[in-house]
């Protein structure tokens, strides 16, 4: 959840919100929250890999609904991935020893690190993972720390007067803004079947993560409204780098470079992993070719789906300019969130299905459905078109490859593990 998008989202939600951007973050949390209980509750019950696409199926029965699902949520993690890699390379660039290197080759060079990594095993990745986090979370806390001496010398309920006031909607533009920061737990979701005791350990690894997130998120903004004024932090290209400099011009502006390249690996890092098993998960249930449901014999990682998917990532990289492509993802994103917190709510009210070590009471699933639901219509009808006509073009291609390919799901999902992985 502590990705790269609070060092830059944190200045345009300021420009929506003022001083009063921390609200935005609150509302957001509370909003991600529900979804999140949503997904730590189905993590509880279903541990599987390919979480999203096995509830689906599981829940409404229908392989289309799911293979949309699947794909889509596939889909926004390596468009993240590929989007990602540029702006590592980017980054890179600023380091000295690196000036003058091709943006394309160390964008390449950083997915194949990537992939390599995540071919490795889940544990080394989440050695680099925590790694990464620690590095992105002491960003955050520098930027706190340095900025603390500050607080309490602005209102933080100022708006900008052509907002006319907080009110509902003004909130709810800021909450779309920043609901994204929250957003990891169907990664999560994704892993769970490497998760030791996944039944009481996700759910309490997605709350833990949120709240501590949440605090976080709501210091970091009061800190950079209080050190720079919101008009300015509004139009700046770092934010938080703009808050370091006027709090602790003494710290080299090349350590939020490296800091940065960390966050976005971290985030990029996360989102193959995601997609490599739910890949293998989706061969399982026989949505996708076998063969990317295969396991290495010596690593225990599924290399065919690893493999694919950096041939993939690749391809999105070199397209270039794929940041309509990442909103579109976006948006449908949030129709699977919407989904995925209907299936809860019928999974919950079928009587032979089990019930999970963590449960939660049916207005959870239909709060999240519901502000999932607003947050889409809100990004339809408010945003640049060419991101719905993308998403409908995605779906579109989505479906077309389905009817070509024409997968089945096995008709026992209590015995998908029984498809043979080699």
């Amino acid at each position: 959840m502590l990705g790269a998008g609070i060092y830059g989202l944190i200045g345009k939600a300021a420009g929506e919100m003022g001083n009063a951007v921390w609200l935005a973050f609150l509302v957001s949390m509370v909003a991600a929250l529900l979804t999140g209980l949503s997904y730590a509750s189905l993590g509880s019950r279903y541990p599987r890999a390919g979480g999203a696409a096995y509830v689906t199926q599981r829940a409404y029965g229908w392989p289309l609904l799911t293979y949309l699902v699947g794909l889509t949520v596939m889909a926004s993690g390596l468009t993240s991935v590929a989007t990602q890699s540029r702006v590592v390379a980017e980054a890179l660039t600023r380091l000295p020893m690196l000036e003058g290197v091709p943006v394309l080759a160390l964008a390449l060079g950083f997915l194949l690190l990537i992939a390599g990594i995540v071919f490795r095993g889940i544990k080394e990745s989440m050695w680099v993972n925590m790694a990464c986090t620690f590095m992105e979370a002491g960003g955050l806390l520098i930027v706190i720390a340095v900025g603390i001496p500050y607080w309490g010398s602005v209102d933080l309920l100022e708006v900008p007067p052509t907002s006319g006031g907080i009110d509902a909607a003004m909130i709810l533009q800021g909450a779309v803004l920043t609901f994204f920061s929250f957003i990891g737990f169907e990664d999560t979701f994704n892993v769970a079947e490497e998760v030791k005791d996944p039944q009481r350990t996700l759910p309490w690894a997605i709350i833990i993560a949120m709240a501590s997130a949440t605090v976080i998120y709501l210091a970091v903004a009061i800190t950079a409204v209080s050190v720079v004024p919101w008009q300015e932090l509004a139009t700046a290209s770092g934010p938080l780098v703009e808050v370091v400099n006027r709090a602790a011009p003494w710290i080299p502006p090349v350590v939020f470079v490296v800091i940065t390249v960390f966050a976005v690996s971290n985030t990029a890092l996360l989102n193959y992993i995601m997609a490599s098993r739910l890949a293998y998960g989706m061969a399982r249930l026989e949505l996708l070719p076998r063969p990317l449901g295969r396991v290495h014999a010596g690593r225990r990682t599924p290399h065919v789906a690893i493999a694919t998917l950096l041939v993939i990532v690749t391809a999105l990289m070199l397209s270039g300019d794929i940041a309509q492509l990442a909103s579109a993802t976006v948006l449908l994103l949030l129709a699977v969130f919407t989904i995925i917190n209907i299936a809860l709510l019928i999974l919950q009210r079928r009587p032979t299905e089990a019930k999970g070590v963590f449960e939660v009471p049916s207005f959870v699933p239909v709060g999240g459905a519901l502000i999932c639901a607003l947050l889409f219509v809100n990004r339809l009808t408010t945003g640049d078109w060419k991101a719905p006509a993308l998403a409908v073009g995605m779906l579109a291609g989505i479906v077309v490859l389905y009817l070509i390919m024409r997968p089945k799901c096995v008709d026992n999902l209590d015995n998908a593990d029984e498809v043979e992985v080699d």
